[in-house]
C-alpha cells in the first residue's frame, strides 16, 4: 500500500527537508516502486494534501512554495523513470492556470500522456486566447485539458470555452477539466459547458483514452442558450491565473 510511504513523505515536505524526500523517492525506485506509481500514489495525494492545508489555513505560504518545489523536483526526476510506450497516434494540449502548485498537477499529468504515447503539447497559463485556438487548429488535438482554476477564473473558463464552440475551432475536440474548482464542487464542469471531468491524474488518462472524438454541433452539458445581440468580438487573454484571495471554496 502507498500510505506509509505518502505519510513518511508528506513529513519531511511539510518541513521543507529537501534532501529527506528525495532519499525517499530514491529508495522507493530502487526497491521497485514504478515511477507512474510514486506520482499518482504518492507526490499527486500529497500536492492535494498540501494545497488542502493551505486553503484551510493550517500552513502558511511559506511552507506550500517550500512543499510545491519539492515536489516539482521530484516529479522532474520521476519523469526520466516513466516508461515510454510506442505513439498512440493522439494529441493532447494541456493549459492551466499560472500558479506554482496547479501547473505542478498539470504538468505531472502532462508527463504521463506521454508516457502512455500521447502527443503532448503542454503550454501552462496566462496564454491569450486567440493564441490558444490558433494552436487548437494547427494541432487538432483530441483533447483539450484545463487545469487547476480557483474559483475567479471560472467565468474565465466558461468564456473560453464558449469561444471555442462559438468559432467551431476543432468540434471533434474534447474538452476535459480537472484540479482547481472543479475538483471541489460537484458539477460545475457541467455549467460551464466541458465535456468531461476527472478528478486526479490517473482519472484524466483512462478517461481521455476512452472518450469518442467530440459529435460536432452536439448539445453543451449543463448550458442552456440564450439568444443574445450579436457583438464584436475581441481576443481576450486566457486569465485562468487569479491571485490567491483569503475566501476558498
Amino acid at each position: 500500500m502507498s500510505e506509509p510511504l505518502l505519510i513518511r513523505y508528506l513529513q519531511p515536505l511539510l518541513g521543507g527537508r529537501r534532501s529527506e524526500c528525495f532519499n525517499l523517492i530514491h529508495e522507493a525506485i530502487a526497491n521497485g516502486w514504478a515511477a507512474e506509481r510514486l506520482i499518482q500514489d504518492v507526490v499527486w495525494p500529497a500536492m492535494a494534501q498540501v494545497d488542502r492545508l493551505y486553503r484551510d489555513d493550517r500552513i502558511n505560504a511559506a511552507v506550500e512554495n517550500m512543499a510545491c518545489r519539492i515536489n516539482r523536483t521530484v516529479a522532474d526526476q520521476l519523469q526520466a523513470h516513466l516508461p515510454k510506450l510506442p505513439p498512440n497516434g493522439k494529441c493532447v494540449l494541456v493549459a492551466c492556470v499560472a500558479e506554482f502548485g496547479e501547473e505542478l498537477g498539470a504538468q505531472m499529468v502532462a508527463d504521463l500522456f506521454q508516457a502512455d504515447g500521447w502527443q503532448v503539447c503542454f503550454i501552462g497559463g496566462n496564454v491569450p486566447h486567440d493564441e490558444l485556438l490558433s494552436m487548437v487548429g494547427e494541432l487538432r488535438p483530441h483533447v483539450l485539458l484545463l487545469f487547476g482554476a480557483g474559483p475567479q477564473a471560472v467565468p474565465a473558463v466558461r468564456g473560453l470555452i464558449d469561444l471555442i464552440r462559438d468559432i467551431g475551432v476543432c468540434p471533434t475536440m474534447n474538452i476535459v477539466l480537472s484540479g482547481g474548482v472543479f475538483n471541489r464542487v460537484d458539477g460545475l464542469w457541467r455549467e460551464v459547458g466541458a465535456d468531461a471531468f476527472a478528478g486526479s491524474a490517473h482519472d484524466v488518462l483512462a478517461l481521455a483514452s476512452e472518450l469518442p472524438p467530440r459529435e460536432p454541433n452536439a448539445p453543451r452539458l449543463g448550458i442552456v442558450k440564450k439568444r443574445r445581440r450579436r457583438r464584436r468580438r475581441t481576443a481576450p487573454k486566457l486569465q485562468l491565473e487569479t491571485a490567491r484571495t483569503p475566501a476558498r471554496l
